[in-house]
């Protein structure tokens, strides 16, 4: 069961196919893939670059992350769905920016009766004067232009972009039936899920967050196991180093 970096592990892998799985938070580099889950568009890159020519099967289970790495692996995924059958399962939530890349495959997306789509609109955190959080909310506006551009792909007929950008204003949870209605999707049987991992989840509106993907916090909260424990230990520990000689040799 080999491994591309410390975020992908490849399931499955034969000479016509691979099994990828999105299980943590969409980051924009190493240095932010805290968890083993978590996923940054150089790895992805590396990775379909060692599938080339494989058709792969893409499982999701992610509340999402950085919209922005998130719009660059959604592309790199469509480029290679251009050339290969791709196929994109969501096992319990494509959220935010991963509900984007849930429509990366060459085929429509399945979706269970019980999973989730999440959309809602971008959002940041910032300091400034008037002018400059005036113009950060201006980006943001632009932003979600470019989300619902995707989304417009997507969408079935009779359904307008003016009905998703509603969605997402209201940051809308829509299960496989609901998200049939408005995107060309699949639906598939219910499945038993696990609440998504990653940061992204603490961020939503949690009294929106369907029973069940809410992430577990106080009381009988799973720890980690020792192994996991000692791997991100060993990570941040190695992470640390490499800050440290990279301020010594900017320091001389």
């Amino acid at each position: 069961m080999p491994k591309i970096f410390n975020c992908f592990e490849v399931k499955n892998e034969t000479d016509q196919k691979a099994d990828l799985y999105f299980y943590g938070d969409i980051v924009s580099d190493w240095w932010g893939a805290w968890q083993d889950e978590d996923q940054y568009p150089n790895a992805v890159k590396d990775f379909l670059n060692a599938q080339a020519g494989k058709d792969l099967n893409i499982y999701i289970n992610s509340g999402g992350g950085s919209v922005f790495a998130g719009i660059a692996i959604y592309n790199m995924i469509q480029r290679h769905a251009t050339k290969n059958k791709v196929q994109i399962y969501v096992d319990g939530l494509a959220g935010s920016i991963a509900s984007v890349i849930a429509f990366a495959g060459s085929e429509p997306p399945k979706i269970p009766s019980n999973a989730f789509l999440m959309i809602h609109n971008p959002w940041t955190c910032g300091e400034g004067n008037a002018a400059e959080l005036r113009k950060m909310a201006d980006d943001l506006d632009e932003i979600a232009v470019g989300m619902l551009n995707i989304y417009a792909k997507h969408i079935k007929d009779g359904v307008t972009i003016d009905d998703i950008k509603e969605l997402m204003d209201a940051e809308t949870w829509l299960n496989g039936e609901e998200a049939a209605k408005y995107f060309d999707v699949e639906v598939t049987d219910a499945k038993e899920y696990a609440a998504a991992v990653g940061d992204y989840m603490n961020r939503a509106d949690r009294g929106k967050i369907p029973k069940g993907l809410l992430p577990k916090t106080g009381a009988g909260e799973s720890q980690p196991d020792e192994a996991k424990a000692r791997r991100e230990a060993e990570t941040i520990k190695a992470r640390n180093a490499i800050m440290r000689n990279y301020l010594e040799i900017i320091s001389q």
